[in-house]
């Protein structure tokens, strides 16, 4: 007499690399919903559908380790936020940009609140210096959007930053306001913030000035900056007695 026996599933050993990348990710989801000093390290084996030892295996630091090196994927996400190519008029490029960190935003609502408020029990200076560096590379990314003939100078600079700075409060108040208003209507204000910043400081710095003469030739009247133009001149038209 013989038994039916039910097809069983193919074990296959993960390389180091695999467990870590599961292990990461199953923390990264975790993080994404809940703050991180909410978050344990029986919660990632669970997720991870592994033991706790086995967790500790591979991040002998515990919980901070694989925090950190889970921040550190998330870091490394958001900074390819910002890569795009430099083609098009530089409205276009920061849309696009923005459109994939908003997304982001999205997918990790209650980590990324906890990332950027900096609320978390476990930060350390080593979490600090990797969101900061996220904050630098997208600064760096916009800036050699505008292929400058010579380095930034210090109000160039400090325009893109405060903005970079500007877009993250958003992302958090838009977090707290229930996800509105919608994104591409998030977006496109972000990005006429930017237009409204950088010409502010081209008033004052012959640089910036040159960045929006070179940015303004590439647009056209049914872009972003054709349409904040058309809602924005009716509003200041009776300021000509400030001239």
């Amino acid at each position: 007499m013989t038994s039916a026996v039910g097809p069983t599933r193919a074990y296959r050993r993960l390389s180091v690399e695999e467990r870590k990348s599961q292990l990461l990710e199953a923390a990264l989801t975790l993080f994404a919903h809940r703050a991180p000093e909410e978050v344990s390290l029986d919660d990632v084996a669970e997720a991870a559908g592994v033991s706790r030892p086995l967790v500790y295996r591979y991040f002998p630091g515990g919980k901070q380790q694989l925090y950190e090196a889970a921040l550190r994927t998330a870091a490394d996400d958001l900074e390819q936020c910002f890569a795009e190519p430099q083609d098009g008029p530089l409205t276009r490029r920061l849309g696009r940009a923005i459109d994939r960190y908003l997304a982001f935003v999205d997918q990790h609502d209650a980590g990324f609140s906890a990332l950027l408020q900096g609320g978390s029990v476990i930060e350390t200076s080593r979490t600090t210096a990797i969101v900061d560096g996220v904050r630098r590379s997208a600064a760096a990314h916009i800036l050699a959007h505008m292929e400058l003939p010579e380095p930034p100078g210090p109000r160039l600079r400090m325009t893109v930053r405060m903005w970079i700075t500007a877009v993250e409060a958003a992302s958090l108040i838009w977090l707290d306001e229930d996800k509105q208003p919608p994104l591409d209507e998030l977006r496109d204000w972000l990005v006429e913030q930017f237009v409204a910043q950088i010409a502010a400081t081209a008033g004052r710095d012959p640089q910036t000035a040159a960045v929006v003469r070179r940015a303004l030739a590439l647009e056209s009247a049914d872009g972003p900056v054709g349409e904040l133009a058309r809602r924005v001149l009716p509003v200041v038209a009776e300021a000509g007695h400030l001239l």
